[in-house]
């Protein structure tokens, strides 16, 4: 008997309470049909969370920094490895519970829209075109190369238009326009219903008036209707109680589950839907609704192999020994490496050379492991802080003294100012910055006064009074910066400046490795940083103007897709296929890029396409392609991309993808193309005109 005859058998026995039982997320076991129990609440943003001991990879928005999908989806392979091996081994041991099942909730790809937002940091960023590509190569690690036979089922979320504030979102109406809502806030989902993703959660917030989650045009008119997406759709955790307690669009809990099912959310996280048995008896849903939504549910179970002989499967022999095993602690190593971004490098001080013999390591977060979780993290056997990766590099130099003194603290000014400035070494490693107490989802987030977000973007001001008083003392700073989201601060308060984002249990190695110029940075920003709080638009605001380089008319700190080297690029051409481009056509875009410098190195090669008569609401520029290449030092290499018709289309006002003729330019940079790149360090960008027909 084939799938879908043997789902269309399992529904047609059971009854309309077992029915109901399946469509929670603890989904009951019907043991006359065989249907064990099923706990579909599991995590792994980055590396399985929540689960016991797992490999931790940098956070999502650090695994966007590397700007590599092969190398985002050959790290997700690994993290479902390690998910299918907790799996076979929880179900030998009769473990059905939360966070050991195959169904994943991740990836996030809402749009990282404010700073502020302490969720951000578990998206890949500002921009649609990254956020997508990322996202996608995310989806096929976990879920594998067959459709039908899935390694695990991967999850597209918040759906949509979810960025904040959190102490909102179970009450707020994200009120945006058509051209916003299809040029910035759904392009990634829909990148990940083309790539099958299997799973997509609504978020808690209104959207045009309609709770995600029972939203008709978002579910059924977009969704399911234009993009044709096959799986199954989740609601956030209670978001579907949100409708009757918070919302306040339904009158209780039977109206709140039949508006959700009737939409198209097939799976509640929460406590709602064993009311559609009430919602059924008030004539609120019918019978087939539940049916449609149930089908859903038991496909993707069937995928998974969740109803196969035992042992039977492609997967099944996966065990225990991949677990944070060697091969992809080294893994989570090599990511850290790749995602960090080198902001400052003043008169080449990084990497640190033999002349380094007296070093001290201060700052709130140098022993502090918090610093390389992030959020949605798992439990490693060893990780690794920054205080301890700079040991053990230094640990076979005996010419090298190397001390350790806290500072100053993380979430507050010092009660007593402990060691003055004066007893501190000529060369300085402060470690500062954030971690998940500071920002994160709003229940996890312990220090923040914002319910997981920020209230101002700049640096915590005790630890800049710090650094300005080892400035005065004639200190060379070299300041390290763990995070998830932009950090403002004066750029002469160091000379070298790394950021690391919330780099995994291999960070602090990952760390070292830069300093010491054992590997050349090359991670590059996915997220604009702003110089100021004052720069950003009121954060209840959804519409982007003035947000992410593609709307900002005002001057950064740092631009998105910066990031500098410990060797020199140069662009030195850009070449089209053809002047000319029309619908349904294509040009190739071929870049000359030259390693001026001394270490082989690799560079991002962006590639963004700017209207020149663009309109006052469009963007000005747009990331339509990015490619990482190694270089040898003092070669150069030739990047080829091809560009659809596609990539220069504009979006109207309602919404709809049009493509206008006139002059575009195509531009090949390695940062954002604003005036503010340039002053940073980056190589001029080259630009080709092309005419659109």
């Amino acid at each position: 008997m084939d799938r879908e005859a043997r789902i269309k058998e399992l529904i047609s026995k059971m009854t309309l309470e077992e029915k109901v039982s399946q469509l929670s997320y603890t989904s009951a076991a019907i043991p006359r049909l065989g249907i064990p129990e099923y706990n579909w609440w599991n995590e792994c943003l980055h590396g399985v969370a929540r689960a016991g001991v797992a490999t931790v990879f940098p956070q999502a928005i650090a695994l966007a920094a590397t700007f590599d999908e092969d190398f985002v989806e050959q790290t997700a392979d690994a993290i479902s490895d390690e998910a299918r091996a907790k799996y076979n081994e929880a179900i030998k041991q009769g473990n059905r519970g939360q966070y050991w099942g195959l169904t994943f909730w991740t990836p996030n790809i809402n749009i990282f829209r404010d700073p502020r937002w302490g969720r951000g940091q578990e998206t890949y960023g500002e921009d649609p075109h990254l956020t997508g590509r990322i996202g996608a190569a995310l989806v096929r690690g976990l879920q594998g190369a067959d459709p039908e036979n899935l390694k695990t089922a991967a999850c597209a979320k918040h759906y949509a238009v979810h960025s904040g504030p959190e102490k909102l979102r179970h009450t707020f109406n994200a009120v945006v326009s058509k051209k916003d809502l299809f040029e910035t806030y759904l392009p990634a989902f829909r990148m990940l219903v083309e790539a099958n993703v299997e799973t997509v959660m609504g978020a808690y917030n209104r959207t045009l008036d309609e709770p995600c989650c029972g939203s008709n045009y978002l579910l059924k008119d977009i969704l399911r209707g234009r993009w044709g997406f096959k799986g199954h759709v989740v609601s956030d955790c209670w978001a579907i109680r949100d409708f009757h307690e918070n919302h306040k669009i339904t009158n209780s809990p039977e109206e709140s589950a039949a508006l959700a099912l009737n939409a198209g959310c097939d799976l509640n996280c929460g406590c709602t839907y064993p009311m559609l048995t009430v919602s059924h008896k008030k004539g609120l849903v019918k019978e087939e609704a539940i049916n449609t939504s149930l089908a859903r549910l038991l496909r993707t179970r069937f995928k998974l192999g969740m109803f196969d002989s035992p042992a039977s499967g492609k997967y099944d022999k996966l065990g225990r020994e991949v677990i944070n095993c060697e091969k992809h602690r080294q893994l989570a190593l090599k990511a850290a490496e790749k995602s960090i971004v080198l902001l400052k490098n003043d008169n080449g001080i990084l990497p640190l050379d033999s002349s380094a013999k007296n070093i001290t390591v201060t700052g709130p977060g140098a022993a502090n492991a918090h610093t390389l979780f992030g959020n949605y993290y798992g439990v490693s056997s060893r990780f690794v802080t920054v205080l301890e990766g700079l040991a053990e590099k230094v640990m076979d130099k005996f010419g090298v003294s190397l001390e350790y003194r806290q500072g100053c603290l993380m979430y507050g000014e010092n009660t007593n100012e402990g060691y003055g400035e004066g007893s501190y070494s000529e060369i300085v490693i402060a470690v500062m910055g954030l971690d998940g107490a500071i920002e994160g989802e709003e229940g996890d987030a312990i220090a923040s006064d914002s319910n997981g977000d920020r209230d101002t973007i700049e640096l915590p001001p005790w630890q800049l009074e710090f650094l300005k008083k080892l400035r005065a003392a004639g200190k060379k700073i070299i300041l390290v910066l763990t995070g998830g989201s932009p950090i403002a601060f004066p750029e002469d308060i160091a000379d070298a400046i790394i950021f690391a984002w919330y780099p995994g249990e291999q960070g602090g190695k990952a760390v070292a490795d830069i300093i010491f110029g054992d590997v050349v940075p090359s991670g590059k920003l996915p997220i604009t940083f702003p110089a100021s709080t004052d720069q950003l638009p009121p954060y209840e605001d959804y519409s982007m103007k003035g947000r992410t380089y593609r709307y900002m008319t005002k001057k950064p700190l740092y631009p998105f897709g910066f990031g500098l080297s410990y060797t020199s690029f140069r662009f030195d051409s850009i070449a089209l296929s053809a002047p000319l481009i029309s619908a349904n056509g294509s040009v190739k875009v071929k870049v000359q890029v030259n390693n001026t410098g001394k270490r082989d190195a690799d560079e991002v090669v962006q590639i963004y396409i700017s209207k020149d008569d663009r309109g006052e609401n469009d963007p000005l520029f747009s990331l339509r392609s990015f490619r990482r290449i190694s270089i040898t030092a003092g070669k150069s290499a030739a990047v080829d991309f091809e560009l659809s018709a596609s990539a220069f289309e504009t979006v109207n006002d309602e919404g709809e993808s049009v493509l206008l003729p006139g002059s575009y330019t195509v531009i090949a940079a390695d940062a954002a193309p604003v005036p503010v790149s340039a002053e940073k360090g980056a190589p001029a960008p080259v630009s080709a005109k092309i005419k659109v027909m």
